[in-house]
Order: C-alpha cells, then structure tokens, then sequence
C-alpha cells in the first residue's frame, strides 16, 4: 500500500510493525518520536511517519478552538520554531495551525481532538492513574517540577495520568465538561478552550498562555480551570491574621489591598472589612526590593503625620493611593503599588520577620568582615587630622602601591578603565595605576539592579562585557559567584543608584524600567528593555550607558582634554559638526569639547567602541604562555588561531615578536 503525503515529494510505502529482532530504530519526521508500530516510509530518503502522523486530517475542527480550523502544516509557519500551546515546547516538525496564531503539536492536536470528542473512552482506561497523596515512589526532579499541561498548576497536587502517555495531564483535566454554566457569567456558557487571546482570568486576574480554560469568546470571559470552584474560605497567617470568605456575586470593587479594580468574585474579611482579590490574599507581608535598601512592608493603607502630601510609587513614579494597599519603608518614605513591587519574581525576596532579616544581614556582615581587605597599609603619615596612606599592598598587583598627588602624564586606571585626574596609587616597578577611590572599594558590594540580592564579589584585572552597561571591558569587576550566573559588572555600573544627578540638568533622575523615548545626551532612541534614567516632569531621559560618560576624555583629534558639555550656546548652524566623524550635531544633545582649539565630537565618537579597553594594554591568558596585547590589525587580516576567521574586529596578540599567536578577543 502506498501513500502520497503533501509533506513528502515521493510516494510512502506502508511498512508492518517491526519484528523483535529488529535492532534499528526509526524516528517519525511528523512527530520526532520513535516508531513503535507500521509506518509509511521513503527508504530513499529515510523519510518516514507513523501511522497516527501519515493518515491525519489535513484540516480539522477542534472543540477546543471553534471559532476557526487548524491546518497541518510540514514545517514552523514562522521564521523558527513555534511553540505549542498545550505543552509549551517547540514544535520543530507537524504542527496544527491557526491564522490567529494557535500552534499546536501534532500528536497534542490529536491527543486533545479525541479526549474532547470522548473517542479516547477504551484507550483512556488503560492508562494509569497515580496519586502522588499515596505514592511511596520517590519523585523525580522533573516531575516534581511538572505542571499539568491543561490547567497548568504542578502535577503533583492531584492524581495524573501515567507519564507513559506522553503528556503531563491530571486525571480531574482528563476529564472535564466541555461545557458549564457558572454564576459570574449568566449570559451565556462557558467553552473550554484554548486561550489563544492571552485573556486574564476573571477571578485570580492572572493570564494562562497555555492549556485550557473556560471561555465565553463573544464576552471576552475567562476562567481558569482551577477559579471555576474557588475555595468559600481561604486562610493565610503568613499574609492576614483573618480568614477571607467568597462572595460569589459580579460586583465591581477595589481591592484592598494592591488599589487596582475587580469585576467578579471578591473574598471579604468581615472582621477588618477589607475586599481583596483572591491572589492578593497571599500577598508577602515584608520583602526585600532591589529598588530599596530597606525591608518594605505590606500596608492595606499609608498613615503618616509626617507626609500628608502625594506619595509617587518608586518603580512606575506615578502617584499611589494612600488609603489602599502597597508595600511601605515608613523610615524612608518609600513607596511601590503592589503590582508594581511584584510584577518580577527576581526582583525581590519574601522575609518571613525583621528578625530573620536581620540575623539574615549580620551573617552576611560576618562574611565580609572575614574576607581580605583591598588593601593593607605599608606607611602612613598623618596631617592633622587626616591620616594619608603613602604605600599600600593592593590584592590586585603584586608589588606595593606608592600614593601621588600630582597628576604628570595622560594615565588610565587599571581598575576602570577611565583618565586620572585626581589622587592616585602607582607601581614604581610596571605601568600600573590605580584611582584612590578604585584602590579603595569594597571586596564584596550589593548592587541595586542585580537580580540575586546577595553582595557580589570584587575580582582583579579581566576581561568581560558589564552585564548592565555591555561595554567590553578589562578592569576590576564585581563578579556574581552565584552558581550558573557569573555575571560581570563594571565599577562604574557598581556605583549607580536608582537616582542620578547630572550637571545637564537641574532636577534629580531617577530609574525607569520599560520606556521608550528619546535620549536627550545622545539623540538616540530608548528601547523598553533595559533602565534609564528621567525626570517626569521635564520629560528629560538619559540612556543608562550615557550616564556613565566620563567627564573628560582623550581622542587623537586634539592634543588636550575634551571636557563633556551638555548644551550648546554657539547659534551658528555651521559650527554645529562633529569634527571627528564631521557628520551633523544636535546643539541640544551633550558633545566633548576642547575650549582651547574649538574642538567638537558627538560623545560615542570620541569614546569608541571600546571606551574602557585600552589598545596596547596586557593581559595574561591562562592557555598561552606569553602576554597578550590588546590590538585592531588592519588589511591584510591574520586569522585567529582558535575559530580560524579574519580577526576584522578588537583582537589579542602575543607580545613576544617571533611568536604569531594572535585570537579574537571574545573567543
């Protein structure tokens, strides 16, 4: 018997199930999986499908979806691979397709189509069902990990289905109507179906990308799986000292506690008299944010004599309503709508008590202290009351540091990178150097926009691009030694805060996350994915790497220092030119100046980029045994020794003349 299948060019010949004896094993190129039973196969092309795969419908009309057919198509619609949207991994092969962009498996499409139509019956018994509540099988880590790919809570809450199946389903999910009437909808009834409009939950407000639930597609109604019968009473100590009770009755309300606004069921604390959404009845009492030094605490409204005034809520900067909930440091008049200090679960740590934060701290206190210094004192002398330290020992060098005042030649810092202009440490012996301030940070620092909060640790001269401001850089480095995240942060990103002052303009700026605009340092756009800083009121933005522009540079242009200036009172349209890249510049926008030789530059013009890499500059590589040069080659380009392309790019060289060995820097 043969087959022509619209994915395949030649025609398919049925093949029996193969006998015991046989030892290779073919993999369905519909579904990916091991053939078990017949298939239809190109020998010549080693194409094959099982049978379930090679005799599906082309199109078909799924209870779960029925505003529109699934087609099958051969391959991912979209440039890569789709993910599915019942068991949310990547569909590389056969996929069911809509226009409205649902995507699902093949073999979930056929899994779903026949437990919906009740066509599963006989087969659906014979597959076992376990009860984690009574299970003496020690569980793995995925399946301790697994959520049910229907209503997408953790498998293990319920009785499931035997993973010999293929799918991680509770039996309850197996098993549901496909069709109820529920009290919060009484217009029409609600579907199960696929969520494909990303639509919220009614009840918990949370949004399901995956699974099933209950749908009302005319309403725009949703209901999760689990809110269709949500507990009459639900009590949490850790968050209220009160129980909640349902009230199941479509009501508009404010919650209590996060201020944003409810349609449909509420639960009550009839002793407090508050009204809360179900998630919020959960929420932590105190937490850690990286946006504040402080624990914050929970508050279901803000008294404060001290502060009678609006209050801005620290993250989104928009004012927040004192007389419902947010989250609260009373001793620094900080505040964050709830919704705001939760919407990442990075971005915070739950506290059980002040107590255990504290005892938490004094550990990490302990840990510093037991750590080596930045430095010890060889000699000291003492002017009045300031103690100078003229020789020190820098963990970072091997040979002692002498203090100089008097800043002779155009020197870097080895520790950042950046011009020296005020009090530093030198080598007597080699051509080191180091700020006062830099040879004086701290060996562990907690850094605000990290998202392990834990303090991170400060490693000597490397090579590495700053996970905040992604300048390539070889420096000091604050290194998170959390295990897997390794992430590198500069000493100038290290010293940011959520504010920022800037002589360009008057008000303070503080952090945003998520804004697009336009930068008034560079000109150029802010994309919504990383921090910048701005002030609201005068709608003046600055990109997060333009507030670390340092404030006097060096450019081969001009013989002396261009200092960062921010505005530019010349009239004159034909002075308004980079005279570097001699391309036109925005007398609004910051620019390097030299007032001696009337010398303009964009700033990115002057700084490079490689601004914090130093051309010339050594390094020591662990797997060669000279030292390496930072160098840019020029036509003809060498070919690097490790992945054998040009090296076009910023690249290190042996130093030593007779040896050739030469590697881009980033391998």
């Amino acid at each position: 018997m043969e087959l022509q299948h619209f994915s395949h060019s030649h025609p398919l010949v049925f093949i029996e199930a193969p006998s015991h004896q046989s030892e290779k094993a073919y993999y369905c190129s519909g579904c990916e999986e091991v053939i078990s039973g017949p298939r239809f196969s190109c020998m010549t092309c080693g194409f094959h499908l099982d049978e379930n795969c090679a005799k599906a419908p082309s199109e078909i009309n799924h209870p779960f979806h029925r505003n529109h057919s699934l087609n099958l198509l051969a391959n991912s619609p979209y440039r890569g691979a789709c993910i599915c949207d019942f068991c949310d991994k990547f569909c590389k092969k056969f996929v069911y397709h809509c226009s409205c962009k649902l995507d699902l498996h093949i073999k979930c499409a056929l899994f779903l189509y026949n437990i919906a139509e009740k066509k599963f019956g006989d087969q659906l018994q014979y597959i076992a069902r376990k009860d984690p509540s009574i299970s003496t099988e020690n569980h793995s880590q995925e399946l301790k990990e697994a959520k049910c790919f229907a209503c997408w809570k953790p498998l293990l809450d319920s009785a499931y289905l035997s993973l010999d199946c293929g799918f991680f389903l509770h039996k309850k999910c197996a098993e549901l109507p496909p069709e109820i009437n529920h009290l919060c909808h009484r217009r029409h009834s609600l579907l199960l179906q696929f969520n494909n409009d990303r639509l919220p939950c009614q009840i918990c407000q949370e949004t399901q990308c995956r699974g099933l639930v209950y749908c009302c597609s005319i309403c725009k109604f949703v209901l999760h799986i689990e809110c269709v019968s949500p507990s009459p009473i639900i009590e949490d100590t850790s968050s209220h000292e009160h129980p909640f009770t349902r009230w199941l009755r479509p009501s508009s309300f404010i919650c209590d506690a996060c201020g944003t606004s409810g349609n449909y069921i509420s639960y009550n604390c009839s002793t407090c008299y508050l009204i809360v959404h179900e998630k919020c009845i959960s929420l932590p009492r105190i937490i850690k944010h990286l946006w504040h030094h402080h624990p914050i605490f929970h508050k279901y409204f803000v008294v404060d004599k001290e502060e009678c005034g609006t209050l801005e809520c620290g993250f989104c900067h928009e004012e927040v309503n004192k007389e419902f909930g947010s989250y609260y440091c009373s001793e620094c008049k900080f505040i964050l709508h709830v919704n705001c200090a939760l919407q990442e679960t990075d971005w915070y740590e739950k506290i059980e008590s002040i107590n255990a934060y504290e005892k938490l701290n004094e550990n990490a206190m302990l840990v510093a202290d037991t750590m080596d210094p930045s430095f010890f004192v060889i000699k000291e002398i003492r002017l009045g009351k300031n103690v100078i330290n003229t020789e020190i020992k820098h963990f970072s060098h091997g040979h002692n540091l002498i203090h100089n005042d008097e800043v002779k030649d155009h020197r870097c810092c080895n520790g950042c990178s950046q011009l020296i202009e005020t009090s530093f440490y030198s080598c007597l012996q080699c051509d080191f150097f180091l700020h006062k301030s830099c040879a004086e940070l701290p060996r562990r620092k907690q850094i605000w926009h990290h998202f392990h909060q834990h303090p991170l640790d400060l490693i000597s001269i490397c090579v590495f691009v700053c996970r905040c401001c992604a300048s390539k850089c070889i420096s000091f480095a604050y290194k998170c030694m959390k295990y897997l995240c390794e992430s590198h942060y500069c000493v100038r990103c290290a010293e940011d805060s959520p504010t920022y002052t800037s002589q360009g303009h008057k008000h303070l700026l503080y952090a945003f996350v998520r804004y697009r605009g336009l930068c008034n340092a560079c000109g150029g756009r802010i994309e919504d994915d990383g921090i910048m800083y701005r002030c609201k009121g005068c709608d003046f933005n600055v990109h997060f790497d333009c507030a670390v522009f340092p404030q006097t540079a060096r450019h081969k242009c001009d013989e002396h220092f261009l200092t960062l200036t921010y505005h530019d009172d010349n009239d004159n349209p034909d002075c308004h030119y980079c005279d570097i890249c001699e391309g036109e510049r925005s007398p609004n926008n910051w620019f390097y100046h030299c007032a001696i030789c009337d010398n303009s530059a964009h700033p990115k013009c002057v700084v490079g980029d490689f601004p914090f890499l130093t051309l010339g500059s050594t390094f020591v590589e662990n797997n060669h045994p000279h030292s390496l040069v930072f160098v840019q080659k020029d036509y003809p380009y060498p070919e690097c020794c490790k992945c054998g392309q040009p090296c076009l790019d910023l690249s290190l060289e042996c130093s030593k003349t007779y040896c050739n060995y030469i590697t881009h820097w980033i391998c």
